[in-house]
């Protein structure tokens, strides 16, 4: 009895310093999510804007474009500008800059000089800015988040995407007609806003700086370099790397393939209907694992999931039929963002926190380049491989109507199947690495060593968790 009144003591003690470490974060999710919501709230209205007064979808597809490459390009100097400016300062920077573009293209795009080069500058400035969010929100979460309470917290970030994309295009719809696109700009402004009091009203810890060795010059893309070398040093690090490239490069061609799927047999309504289920598989996944927390052995997780993301594709794949790909679509998107929560907590973890922020851009870009590359040649090989190999109209082979039905778009869904063996494949060759197997038990979990600065000041006692400032390069 004597033994157990210290631990708990000590329990109790550490159980409110993890509830405010937890609060804070929780605060910052709230203005990043209505700063998430703003933005889908501008993008779906921008671009329906668009259309209107082009009636070009190129036009659209060129905004698709623009919305995913600055990103991409700016990930390698964005991840190193968070590990330079820590976390929060980084977050206002962001916020801060996405409502000065807003406030300035705000007359343009609601007067009468509109022009669609202005969506264009809109959209390629605030790209670039995200791609400093995205990093800055990953590495701020294990400073406050215990390890336990990682898989909750990367779950909650999930839940905040899903329903931001979710509501956006009903919401947005309706608002619309009701306040106009000057409105809705409004609106995101306000967003913005919201983001920028919440994270100037919360204390974050900042890491410590770890200097360069003597001699060597230090600048954005050596910084990221750095990054990256301290990923491919580690094997089962770098294995999952380029596993989550694959999956990234088949949930491309997902992106672009659904809609003409859907389409080729069924109405536009439908169309909606699939998509809706899908986004509510998000939200539901996101929410069970804020909930449960994840499996604990995080790899497996990832390895499962994936395994489910490809089953999903080869079902939905096999027949003409708006429920049965709308149930694919709500198990694709809900195991897609439990892997995604999986894979975070291990990158949270096992990596330094003074490279966290590059390191989440290099994942970041990752995903995006194979991403823009599926995006390109998913249509390619629809129209030039699939489409004739199968048939526009009907399925040529009985073969082929015997694996993904008959009547027009099949072309489409024997590539989707297609890409669901590759996700089957990918995995199966991961889960026979011995790297990424042991990867959680190979690599030791990591510890921030932070200070207190009149910026960020404020180190609450569960960010100072967690190991060494540095670990030998070699290891």
């Amino acid at each position: 009895m004597t033994d157990a009144l210290p631990d708990q003591g000590a329990q109790r003690q550490e159980a409110g310093p993890a509830a405010s470490g937890f609060r804070t974060w929780s605060i910052i999710l709230l203005g990043q999510f209505a700063s998430m919501l703003g933005s889908n709230f501008t993008s779906f209205a921008l671009a329906v804007h668009v259309y209107r007064t082009t009636d070009s979808a190129t036009a659209l597809g060129v905004i698709l474009a623009l919305g995913l490459l600055p990103a991409a390009i700016a990930s390698p100097f964005a991840g190193s500008l968070v590990d330079r400016w820590g976390s929060k300062r980084t977050l206002l920077i962001s916020s801060v800059g996405s409502m000065v573009v807003m406030l300035a293209m705000a007359p343009l795009l609601t007067g009468d000089g509109f022009q669609v080069w202005q969506v264009y500058v809109i959209v390629i400035l605030t790209s670039a800015l995200t791609s400093l969010q995205i990093p800055a929100l990953g590495a701020v979460t294990p400073l406050l988040v215990p390890k336990k309470h990682l898989g909750r917290a990367n779950g909650l970030r999930m839940v905040a995407i899903a329903v931001s994309q979710v509501l956006a295009p009903v919401s947005a719809g309706l608002l619309l007609t009701a306040i106009d696109l000057r409105g809705i700009i409004i609106l995101d402004i306000v967003s913005y806003g919201l983001a920028i009091v919440t994270i100037s009203l919360v204390r974050v810890p900042r890491l410590r700086r770890v200097p360069a060795a003597p001699g060597t010059r230090s600048n954005l893309l050596s910084e990221f370099a750095e990054g990256w070398r301290y990923v491919a040093a580690r094997g089962g690090l770098l294995t999952l790397l380029f596993f989550l490239a694959s999956i990234n490069f088949s949930a491309g061609f997902m992106e672009l393939l659904i809609n003409p799927l859907v389409l080729s047999f069924a109405s536009t309504e439908a169309l909606g209907v699939v998509l809706s289920v899908g986004g509510v598989g998000m939200v539901v996944a996101g929410a069970a694992v804020s909930i449960w927390g994840g499996p604990k052995r995080k790899i497996r997780g990832v390895l499962l999931f994936a395994l489910v993301l490809a089953v999903s594709i080869i079902v939905g794949s096999t027949r003409p039929n708006v429920a049965l790909i709308a149930v694919s679509a709500f198990v694709f998107l809900g195991a897609l963002v439990a892997l995604a929560t999986a894979h975070q907590v291990i990158w949270q973890t096992k990596v330094e926190p003074h490279l966290l922020g590059r390191v989440m851009a290099l994942i970041t870009m990752v995903g995006l380049i194979p991403q823009l590359f599926a995006n390109l040649f998913a249509g390619l090989a629809v129209d030039h491989v699939f489409e004739p190999l199968v048939g526009r109209d009907s399925v040529s082979s009985p073969a082929i109507a015997a694996l993904v039905g008959d009547g027009p778009g099949r072309g489409i869904a024997l590539c989707m199947m297609l890409v669901g063996v590759l996700v089957a494949v990918s995995t199966a060759i991961a889960a026979l690495s011995p790297r990424l197997r042991r990867l959680e038990d190979d690599l030791p979990d990591v510890i921030a060593k932070t200070e207190d600065t009149d910026d960020d000041a404020a180190v609450e006692p569960e960010a100072e968790r967690v190991v060494e400032e540095a670990y030998p390069s070699n290891r």
